[in-house]
């Protein structure tokens, strides 16, 4: 019989994308996400990376079209880390990680009704600038100077230690200032304070009894509740300061996994807040995933030529792999920005079939075609529901 050939690639398309002729994957051992151009299993985890020499920084992007495969490539990075001791932290805005939570005995844990979380860091200095992010992401608008002030000056006031309800804490200090007349810079301050301890993101930040405590290789937050509000960005925002910090604590090399991270990406407070953490993966021993489909979300951060638009194109081309799936010619053109890709990676982008991915890590580059396992098939499913309405 004839084999029937889905794509042809020559030779100069290989060099043309960097790719070596033969393009026997990564070299490193472990259990294969798949099998590269010519055949070889394609294994791949961002820390063995960095000690191979073959990235510099152990941050990813995974980004694809609806149903290109992209789901299912994270799903398995994440059991494979978890195999291999890691510690796995997963933002889940649509409630998508719950048969992976449960494959390892573990039930996600939706903020607001199973409890409240504490993401504020221990330093001083960088817990007064999470709180000043979390408040101009919650108004909209950047702080002036007079906020800033009245902020640092609320924190002077705080009981020693610092209460555990550090919102609320700072409420109480300055809602004196609502019941007066005008629009004083205290008052503004309180009143966005207010939606934090009782208003629309009440639950968040504060609760009946204590935080929550994230134990295990595995936490799963669903923040599915938040999809469809405007409070996805700041709840977003507060899962990922506590995930840093569940990571950072337990001193181990661990994954944080942000889908649809397209929420913090288009707000240019927590996107601020993102780079500098990004900077200090290395020392942290934290690798950033964000899970991506619409490209056209990064381009419509700020203005063309805006710090902005720069500060989040910076974020996505200082992760060194990117598992590039298929896209809409639209789409891999605002990809080809974004990441600096060339026009030939750009074109290939458009045919790659679905399950196959244009991997790039560090200098080089793999077209892989993802292949789960037996043991996949368990957590990867996301077209159940479409199926069971035929």
């Amino acid at each position: 019989m004839r084999r029937p050939w889905t794509h042809w690639v020559t030779s100069r398309d290989l060099v043309a994308l960097r790719l070596p002729a033969h393009d026997a994957g990564t070299g490193l051992s472990g259990r294969s996400l798949g099998q590269s151009l010519r055949g070889y299993d394609f294994v791949f985890d961002p820390f063995d990376g960095y000690q191979a020499g073959l990235v510099s920084n152990p941050n990813m992007i995974v980004a694809g079209s609806i149903g290109a495969g992209k789901s299912t490539v994270v799903k398995m990075l994440i059991d494979r880390a978890l195999c291999r001791g890691r510690r796995v932290v997963v933002i889940d805005p649509k409630g998508e990680y719950g048969d992976l939570a449960r494959i390892y005995g573990v039930r996600s844990m939706v903020l607001g009704r199973d409890g409240w979380c504490n993401p504020f860091p221990a330093e001083e200095r960088e817990c007064k600038e999470f709180v000043r992010v979390l408040v101009a992401t919650a108004q909209g608008t950047p702080l002036d100077a007079e906020q800033h002030y009245e902020i640092d000056e609320a924190f002077v006031r705080l009981a020693t230690p610092r209460p555990l309800r550090l919102l609320r804490a700072l409420y109480d200090d300055l809602r004196g200032a609502i019941g007066s007349e005008g629009a004083s810079v205290q008052r503004h301050v309180a009143l966005t304070l207010y939606r934090f301890v009782y208003g629309d993101l009440a639950g968040l930040f504060d609760g009946v009894g204590e935080p929550l405590v994230f134990e295990g290789d595995l936490v799963v937050l669903d923040l599915s509740a938040q999809w469809s509000s405007e409070s996805l960005s700041v709840a977003a925002l507060s899962a990922v300061g506590a995930a840093q910090q569940v990571i950072v604590r337990d001193g181990s090399p661990g994954y944080l996994v942000l889908d649809e991270a397209w929420a913090l990406l288009s707000d240019s407070h927590a996107l601020r807040w993102l780079q500098g953490s990004w900077k200090l993966a290395r020392s942290r021993g934290l690798s950033h995933v964000l899970v991506l489909h619409r490209w056209s979300d990064v381009a419509a951060v700020g203005n063309e030529g805006s710090a902005e638009r720069e500060r989040a194109q910076g974020l996505l081309r200082e992760c060194e792999t990117a598992w590039l799936f298929r896209q809409p010619v639209d789409e891999a053109n605002e990809m080809a920005v974004a990441l600096g890709l060339s026009s030939r990676e750009a074109h290939y982008l458009v045919a790659l079939p679905k399950g196959v991915a244009l991997v790039r890590y560090g200098a080089h580059r793999s077209v892989v075609r993802v292949m789960p396992d037996a043991r996949d098939f368990a957590f990867i499913d996301t077209d159940a529901a479409m199926r069971a309405t035929t």
